[in-house]
């Protein structure tokens, strides 16, 4: 499960440098209008922090600080710096998967006391469904607003 995974992870991440790449012009990734709230630079921001502090910094001990905030709201980052923060986030994900086991797997994952079970396994299949689903958003604003 765990090779599985980290190489679908690697996937969609993989897809989201392609969608920040494919733009004609980089400005865009930080355009908004009416209809569409979420730039995609905010997105892959949002997915760096997010996969950092849920995988890397709970389940790998990393030290990663989230600042979600700044995920929404920091603006003209340079793409080939989200490209890095994206390959950075491929490596902390496959160091820290491949140290957990499968009982590790199987244990309880909780982000708040008032949260029904799950394990760790189903957690990281809930972060890999979010993932695919800013990478849909990311690509509709691309076709939208390019």
């Amino acid at each position: 499960m765990v090779q599985s995974l980290i190489k679908l992870f690697h996937r969609d991440l993989d897809a989201v440098k392609k969608e920040l790449n494919a733009y004609n012009n980089e400005t865009v990734i930080w355009k908004v209008d009416k209809s569409v709230s979420n730039c995609s630079g905010n997105l892959a921001l949002h997915l760096v922090g997010n996969l950092n502090h849920f995988i890397g910094a709970t389940l790998g001990n990393t030290g990663y600080i989230r600042q979600r905030d700044l995920e929404f709201s920091q603006k003209d980052v340079p793409v080939n710096d989200i490209i890095a923060m994206l390959d950075d986030t491929k490596t902390m994900i496959a160091n820290t998967l491949n140290k957990l086991s499968d009982e590790d797997l199987q244990k309880e994952y909780r982000r708040n006391p008032f949260e029904d079970y799950m394990t760790t396994a189903y957690f990281l299949l809930h972060l890999k469904s979010h993932l695919a689903y800013h990478l849909g958003q990311i690509n509709y604003h691309r076709r939208l607003l390019d």
